[in-house]
């Protein structure tokens, strides 16, 4: 039963984070450039952990909370790793778009 547990726990918080992760991000896209990206993966991140545990180990005598907490800790270190290549990029689309504008009117 614990792996039916964990297919429906995954789906849904899936399908429910990543819903919110999109929606919060496109709220605050103009904002300045770390903020989206880091407030909807934080929110992202919180809600698809605890809807995820919750659903596939509560009452199974698994330690959930704590398994939760460090699965969770670990999300919130990558994405704040990941904000630098995120940086990286956005600089390199915008000087790419930058030079073909440029070209563009030649």
């Amino acid at each position: 039963i614990i792996s039916i547990r964990i297919a429906i726990g995954s789906a849904l918080a899936f399908i429910i984070a990543q819903n919110l992760d999109v929606n919060i991000f496109d709220l605050l896209r103009k904002k300045i450039w770390y903020i989206a990206p880091m407030i909807s993966s934080v929110v992202g991140s919180i809600i698809d952990t605890f809807i995820f545990f919750s659903i596939a180990f509560y009452g199974t005598g698994i330690p959930w909370l704590t398994l939760a907490f460090g699965d969770l800790a670990v999300k919130l270190i990558v994405t704040l790793i990941m904000l630098i290549p995120f940086r990286i990029l956005i600089n390199k689309i915008s000087d790419f778009s930058d030079l073909k504008i440029k070209n563009f009117n030649y």
